[in-house]
C-alpha cells in the first residue's frame, strides 16, 4: 500500500512518475523515498534486459526458463499448470531484479492467422480467462506484479498500430472483455496494459470508456493502467482517459506536455494525482531480491508441465505409444527444436532439450534403434536431396517420426501469418515418407493451428506440440514412448479450410478497420451454430487410456446459478489425466446465443481403475447474454440444457434445468413495434382491448393470420397512432407503462 503523502510532491515530480524514466523501470524519486518499479517482458519466460534494451527480442536477455508459452498452457486446460508457471515466474523475477512482469495476454484467437496466438490461451474467453487468473494469483502470490494485456480487442498484428477494431457492444462485451473482466475480477493484477489499436475509432490509450468506465467503474479496478510499448499518442489526453504510466520514457516531452496541459486547465491536478496514487501503488511489488532460483530444477518443471501442453489429435491402430524396434527421426525441428515464438516474449533459455537426443536415449532403453535425416532445411537448401535421403531411410524401418511446423520467423510479433499449410516443402515431405514407411508419426511445432488436410490420411498418428518451451524435446519423447499420457485438448479449432473460418471476409481488415462481422460466433461457437464441419473440434484430444463419463446430475442454485456433478471413470490400464467439459445451450432471452458455450472445466487424475465425481459451479457469467437495449447483463428466464462433451461437437451427457433468471420487464417505447406492445405484462391487456374492436370493424383480429395483421405488428407503435388518427392516445399507452404488474395468481 502506497505511504507517501502525493502533496508532498510537485507538480513536475508528479508528472515525471508517469512517464517511464527509461526503457523498463519508471522514475526514482529519492528525496520522497520513491523507488522505482522495473518491469520485464515475460508471460512464459523473463526476458530481462540489462544492455540494449527493445521490446521486440532484438537484444541480448538475461537467461531464463522458457516455460510452455500461452498457447501450449491453453492446450492443457489445466489451472494448475498456469499457477505453477506463474510461480516460477515469480522467483526468477525477483531474482533478476524485476518488479512487474508483462503478461498474461487474454486475446482472443478470432483468426487462426493472428501473428501473436502463441502468446495467447485459447479462442474461448472462459478458458482464457480462468487460465490467466491462476497465473496472475500465483504470480503475485509470491510478490511480482502482473500486467494482463493487450485491452483491447489487439487480435491482428496487421496494422497493428492504426488500425480500429469495430466491435459491436454485445461482441465486445461477451467476448472480447469477457476475459479481461474475469481476471480483473478474480485476481486484481497490479497493471492492465492497454493495447496499440483503437477501438471503435478511439485509440486504446485514450479510450476513456474502456479504460475508466468499463475497467474501474463497473469492474471496480484499483491498480494502475499502463501503456503498451509506444501505445500513448497524445499524453494528456491519455490521463484524462484513465491511462496512468505511459511507456517507455520519452525524455522531458512527455512530462513537459502534462505539465503544460495542467497549467492550461486541460487536466486537473487531480486526476494527476489519482494516476500518481496507482503508479506508487505498484510499490507493493519492490522487494529485495531473493536467493537464485535452482533453474534446473525449473527445466525439469517446464519439462513436465509441457506433457500436458501436447495435444494427441490423431492414433490409428494405437501406433503411439512406440513399441517399434527400428525408427526414424525426420525433420530439422527435431535436432533444431522450434519451442518459442518471436517479438516481445522471446526468451533466453537456460538450457534447451533437443527431441532427438531425447528419444534415443529412450530408445536404447527399449532395445530400439533411431536413425536420423533431415528431410528439409530452415535454410530451405537442397530440399529435393533431402527429401529423397528420408524417403530411402524410411523404407528400412518399421516407424518414421517427422517433427514438422512453421519456422519462427513466419510466427512472431509484428506481423500475421498469410497461410494455414505447412511449408511447401515440409508437406510434401510428409507425404514422401508416409508412402515409403510402414507407419508415420508427425510432431508438430507451431504457434498457431496448421492445416493437416495435405497429408492427414496419409500418417497414421498427429501429435501437436504447438509450443512447449524449453523443456518439449523431452515431453515430447516421454509422450511418444508411454512415459505419460497425452491429456492435452484443443484451445482453437482446426479447420478444414481458412475459407471454413468465421472471420475469413474480415480479417485483418482494410484501410485501417478491421470489422467484427462475426460477432459472438467466434471460433466454435461458429462451428457448431452453424454446422460446419471441421478437421478437430475445439476440446478435441486423445489419450493412451479410455474414460467413461456417467452420472451428470445438474440442478439450479438460484435464479441465475447451476451446480453440477459428474462422474468419470478411467476404464484403461494407463494412469491418465482426463478434461471434464461442461457447456451450456439455450435459446433463452430475445438474442441468438451460440449453439453451446463453453460453461465450467476441470481437469482429474485418474489410475488404472478409478472413479471420481467431480462437482462443477456455472455462476451467472457463464448463463447471461449482453442486452443492448438495457446496456446491463441479463440470465433470462427459461430452460439451460448442461452438456458434459467430450468437445465442442460431441455430447456426452446433458440435462435441462429450468432458471428463474432475471426478472426485467420488457422496455418499450413507441419505437418499438406494435407485436413488442401486446406480449407487454402491463400494457398489453388494455391495449388489446383498445385495438380489437378497431380491427374487427375492418374485419381482421389480432389473433388471424393474414397478410394485413402481420404487417400491422410489425409496425413501430408510432406510424400505428398515427395511422389511426388519434383513436388511441399516446399519452395514455405510455402511462401504462408505470403501472405495477398485476401478481401472479397463488399457487398450490
Amino acid at each position: 500500500m502506497n505511504t507517501i503523502d502525493v502533496t508532498a510532491l510537485t507538480l513536475e515530480q508528479k508528472a515525471s512518475l508517469l512517464t517511464g524514466a527509461g526503457f523498463w523501470s519508471t522514475t526514482a524519486i529519492p528525496e520522497h523515498h520513491v523507488m522505482p518499479i522495473t518491469f520485464a517482458d515475460g508471460p512464459h519466460g523473463v526476458r530481462r534486459q540489462k544492455h540494449g534494451m527493445d521490446h521486440l527480442g532484438l537484444y541480448h536477455s538475461e537467461r531464463a526458463t522458457c516455460f510452455p508459452p500461452a498457447v501450449g498452457v491453453g492446450s492443457s486446460w489445466s489451472v494448475d499448470v498456469a499457477a505453477r508457471i506463474g510461480a516460477a515466474l515469480a522467483r526468477e523475477a525477483r531474482a533478476l531484479g524485476v518488479d512487474v512482469l508483462l503478461g498474461p495476454g487474454v486475446n482472443i484467437k478470432r483468426s487462426p492467422l493472428g501473428g501473436r496466438n502463441f502468446e495467447y490461451y485459447s479462442e474461448d474467453p472462459l478458458l482464457s480467462g480462468v487460465l490467466a487468473s491462476a497465473y496472475v494469483n500465483s504470480l503475485q502470490d509470491q510478490g511480482v506484479g502482473a500486467s494482463l494485456k493487450h485491452f483491447a480487442a489487439n487480435d491482428q498484428e496487421t496494422e497493428r498500430m492504426v488500425i480500429s477494431s469495430d466491435v459491436d457492444d454485445r461482441t465486445l462485451r461477451e467476448v472480447h472483455l469477457s476475459a479481461f473482466e474475469r481476471v480483473v475480477t478474480d485476481a486484481q493484477p497490479a497493471t492492465v496494459m492497454c493495447s496499440y489499436n483503437k477501438v471503435n475509432g478511439v485509440h486504446a490509450s485514450e479510450n476513456r470508456w474502456l479504460l475508466n468506465d468499463v475497467l474501474r467503474t463497473e469492474w471496480g479496478y484499483a491498480g494502475a493502467v499502463i501503456s503498451d510499448w509506444g501505445a500513448v499518442r497524445t499524453r494528456p489526453a491519455a490521463v484524462n482517459a484513465g491511462l496512468d504510466l505511459a511507456m517507455p520514457g520519452s525524455g522531458e516531452y512527455s512530462t513537459e506536455s502534462l505539465i503544460k496541459a495542467v497549467k492550461a486547465g486541460e487536466v486537473h491536478e487531480s486526476t494527476i494525482d489519482a494516476a500518481v496514487e496507482r503508479v506508487l501503488g505498484l510499490a507493493a511489488f519492490t522487494e529485495a531480491g531473493s536467493a537464485e532460483p535452482d533453474l534446473n530444477a525449473h527445466h525439469e518443471l517446464a519439462r513436465e508441465l509441457a506433457t500436458e501442453c501436447a495435444v494427441l489429435l490423431k492414433n490409428t491402430d494405437n501406433v503411439l505409444p512406440l513399441t517399434a524396434k527400428s525408427l526414424l527421426v525426420v525433420g530439422e525441428f527435431a535436432t533444431t527444436p522450434r519451442y518459442q515464438g518471436g517479438g516481445s516474449s522471446h526468451v533466453n533459455a537456460t538450457q534447451v532439450d533437443v527431441p532427438l537426443e531425447q528419444l534415443k536415449i529412450l530408445a536404447t532403453a527399449s532395445g530400439a534403434t533411431v536413425n536420423y535425416s533431415a528431410g528439409f532445411s530452415l535454410q530451405h537448401a537442397d530440399e529435393e536431396s533431402l527429401r529423397d535421403s528420408a524417403v530411402a531411410a524410411a523404407r528400412l524401418v518399421d516407424v518414421a517420426v517427422i517433427f514438422a511446423g512453421n519456422p519462427e520467423e513466419e510466427e512472431s510479433e509484428g506481423f500475421d501469418r498469410t497461410r494455414l499449410e505447412l511449408p511447401a516443402a515440409q508437406v510434401k515431405l510428409i507425404q514422401a515418407v508416409a508412402a515409403a514407411a510402414p507407419h508415420t508419426v508427425v510432431v508438430l511445432a507451431n504457434g498457431g493451428v496448421v492445416s493437416l488436410e495435405d497429408w492427414h490420411d496419409d500418417v497414421d498418428a498427429i501429435l501437436e506440440g504447438f509450443l512447449l518451451g524449453q523443456g518439449g524435446g523431452k515431453a515430447v519423447a516421454d509422450l511418444l514412448f508411454g512415459l505419460e499420457s497425452p491429456s492435452g485438448r484443443l484451445a482453437e479449432t482446426i479447420p478444414y479450410r481458412l475459407k471454413d473460418t468465421p472471420t475469413y471476409l474480415s480479417f485483418p481488415g482494410e484501410q485501417e478497420h478491421v470489422r467484427y462481422t462475426e460477432g459472438v460466433m467466434v471460433g466454435y461457437r461458429y462451428y457448431e451454430t452453424v454446422e460446419q464441419a471441421v478437421r478437430y473440434p475445439f476440446g478435441h484430444g486423445l489419450s493412451y487410456t479410455t474414460f467413461d463419463v456417467s452420472d451428470l446430475h445438474a440442478e439450479a442454485t438460484g435464479p441465475d446459478a447451476i451446480s453440477a456433478t459428474v462422474t468419470v471413470s478411467n476404464t484403461g490400464d494407463v494412469a491418465a489425466k482426463h478434461v471434464v467439459q461442461v457447456y451450456v445451450a439455450t435459446n433463452a432471452g430475445p438474442v441468438l446465443r451460440p449453439e453451446r458455450t463453453l460453461a465450467a472445466f476441470t481437469k482429474v487424475t485418474l489410475q488404472p481403475g478409478e472413479t471420481q465425481t467431480v462437482r462443477l459451479h456455472l455462476d451467472r457469467r457463464v448463463l447471461r447474454y449482453w442486452d443492448i437495449s438495457l446496456s446491463r447483463w441479463v440470465v433470462p428466464t427459461g430452460n439451460y440444457t448442461v452438456q458434459v462433451a467430450e468437445n465442442a461437437s460431441d455430447v456426452l451427457l446433458q440435462q435441462d434445468v429450468q432458471l428463474d433468471g432475471d426478472e426485467l420487464p420488457p422496455v418499450l417505447s413507441l419505437q418499438s413495434d406494435v407485436a413488442e406492445w401486446l406480449t407487454h405484462p402491463v400494457a398489453g391487456p388494455p391495449l388489446r382491448d383498445r385495438l380489437n374492436p378497431i380491427m374487427a370493424a375492418s374485419g381482421q383480429r389480432l389473433d388471424d393470420d393474414s397478410d394485413g395483421t402481420k404487417m400491422m405488428l410489425s409496425l413501430p407503435m408510432n406510424q400505428i397512432l398515427s395511422i389511426l388518427g388519434g383513436a388511441i392516445d399516446a399519452d395514455w399507452l405510455v402511462s401504462l407503462l408505470s403501472q405495477p404488474a398485476e401478481p401472479a395468481p397463488a399457487t398450490a
